[in-house]
């Protein structure tokens, strides 16, 4: 089969088409035909070699850890799955999703709702469900308000979107480009920069934080009192801070739950840009570039 990853840690020079045998699916887990693999910030992180401390990766390696598509074999002792059936969820250990096939672990693979498009589905593991899992953790109540530092991309506006359909105000920080795309999403937009806290009216009940370092810094001094804070790009400065990282759930039973939101409107993921897997290096260069707003897909015929 066809795939595309990296030979080793490095720059995108590292990157490259692989022909490599179809894998076999292990006990509980499921082979499947990808349709889509959403693209996030994570995937060139590991090919940079900075999640090698935290991400066990034997080069070389396929890139991409969320995808949708096909069973096409059910490993042993695999329930609740057949051949056919339309699913997404996380790509398995030393599995990736950029590829023709990739092998999911069924108690991290659900079933794709019909009215859910694959390339919606692929974007839902990661992104959307680090958001769900964050606000989770922040535990805040209708009527708090949340700041969402990031605000722009995949995981920051599935935020906003969670947090509003729970009754909770929101406040994006992002770049002046994505002022539009923040407001659209019911939340009161802030431009980031040094002053950015200038512009906070009164101090927010909670942060998510997707930027770390001086910004979450910043914010943290405008919370009230005893106020949650969760951060993917810095958890030791959140912690810090009273707050700490990103519990991730990445059960069946929580991408089950992110797919009925979206079937029911209250989740729309934004898909900025789609691209074939034989462009599978624009699209990941389109997301290290830190301009997307919304997210990136490699789909796969």
């Amino acid at each position: 089969m066809i795939a595309y990853g990296f030979s080793e840690y490095g720059g995108p020079e590292t990157e490259y088409f692989l022909d490599i045998p179809i894998p076999d699916p292990g006990q509980g887990q499921l082979l499947i035909a990808v349709h889509a693999a959403g693209v996030n910030p994570a995937d060139w992180k590991v090919r940079s070699g900075n999640r090698k401390d935290t991400v066990q990766t034997q080069l070389p390696a396929v890139l991409g850890r969320e995808v949708a598509g096909t069973v096409v074999q059910v490993g042993t002792h695999t329930d609740g799955f057949s051949v056919g059936d339309e699913v997404f969820g996380s790509t398995a250990a030393g599995h990736g999703g950029y590829a023709q096939y990739t092998v999911l672990n069924a108690a991290n693979a659900a079933a794709k709702p019909e009215s859910v498009s694959f390339a919606v589905a692929a974007t839902l593991p990661v992104a959307a469900g680090t958001a769900y899992d964050a606000l989770d953790q922040l535990a805040l109540h209708k009527k708090d308000t949340l700041l969402v530092l990031g605000a722009g991309g995949g995981v920051g506006s599935a935020a906003l979107q969670l947090a509003r359909a729970d009754g909770i105000s929101t406040i994006g920080v992002a770049s002046a480009s994505k002022k539009d795309w923040v407001n659209s999403l019911g939340a009161t937009f802030v431009e980031s920069g040094e002053n950015f806290t200038d512009s906070l009216a009164r101090p927010v009940d909670g942060i998510f934080d997707l930027v770390g370092g001086d910004t979450l810094r910043a914010a943290a001094a405008h919370t009230t009192p005893g106020a949650p804070i969760i951060s993917v790009a810095d958890p030791v400065l959140a912690a810090s801070l009273g707050g700490s990282g990103v519990a991730r759930d990445r059960s069946a039973a929580a991408f089950t739950r992110l797919a009925e939101l979206v079937a029911s409107g209250v989740l729309r993921p934004h898909i900025e840009s789609t691209f074939p897997l034989e462009r599978a290096g624009e699209a990941l260069a389109a997301v290290e570039s830190g301009h997307a707003t919304g997210k990136v897909v490699v789909e796969v015929s």
